[in-house]
Order: structure tokens, then C-alpha cells, then sequence
């Protein structure tokens, strides 16, 4: 049975692979048949291959997580955080609010990221 504080540390993990474009380690956090709806409002990726297909469009370097704010509770988490990414000749934040639940034995069932345009800032 996972823990708040297994659930934040996956919550961490997860931070930090998806900085670094790691698709397949970010999926393998995800159960079989989890949900990303990453922006909420937007498509609902559902299993594994369809949530690995969606962080494979992350960038593999040049990409930075920093947390501000995180909160896990049962077998959920709610964090606020933002992801830089180095374009070449500029960069861009994305400041985000994401939920996550959680199963049984720890692994990631559910997550939603909350953002919009307004939230993207150029650097």
C-alpha cells in the first residue's frame, strides 16, 4: 500500500523524467490503464502506449522542472509547478497546477494538468 510520502516521491520522480524527455520511464510511473489530461479541457490520453506516445513530444534536454508547492494526501497529489524548456535562442516557462491519484501500490492512475496559453511565458 503506497503512502502520502510514496506518493510524493513519485510525484518527484515524475517531475524530474519528464525534464529529462524520458517517455518511456515517465509512462512506466502510469498503471495500465491510467488517464492524462494534460491541459484539462484538451484530449484524454488512456493506457500506457497512449501516455508514453504523449511525453514523447517532450524535449530530451535543455528542459528544467522546479516545484513550488506540493500536496499528497490518501492516494492523491496536487502540485504547483513549472516546466523551462531551452528553445535554442529563447525559452519558455509553463507555470502548471497538476493532480495526480494514485493506486494501491503507488502507481500514478490519474492525472490532470491545469494551464492555458496565459500560463506560457516566453524567457
Amino acid at each position: 500500500m503506497s503512502t502520502p510520502e510514496d506518493n510524493a516521491n513519485t510525484v518527484k520522480r515524475y517531475l524530474e523524467l519528464a525534464a529529462q524527455g524520458r517517455a518511456d520511464d515517465v509512462a512506466a510511473l502510469y498503471a495500465d490503464d491510467a488517464t492524462v489530461e494534460d491541459p484539462v479541457g484538451g484530449e484524454i490520453h488512456i493506457g500506457r502506449e497512449a501516455i508514453r506516445g504523449f511525453y514523447g513530444a517532450l524535449p530530451t534536454t535543455g528542459a528544467e522542472a522546479e516545484i513550488f508547492t506540493l500536496r499528497t494526501l490518501g492516494h492523491e497529489a496536487a502540485f504547483f509547478w513549472a516546466l523551462t524548456i531551452d528553445l535554442g535562442e529563447n525559452k519558455m516557462r509553463i507555470e502548471i497546477i497538476s493532480v495526480m491519484t494514485f493506486t494501491g501500490d503507488g502507481q500514478i492512475a490519474t492525472m490532470k494538468a491545469y494551464w492555458t496559453p496565459e500560463n506560457v511565458t516566453q524567457l
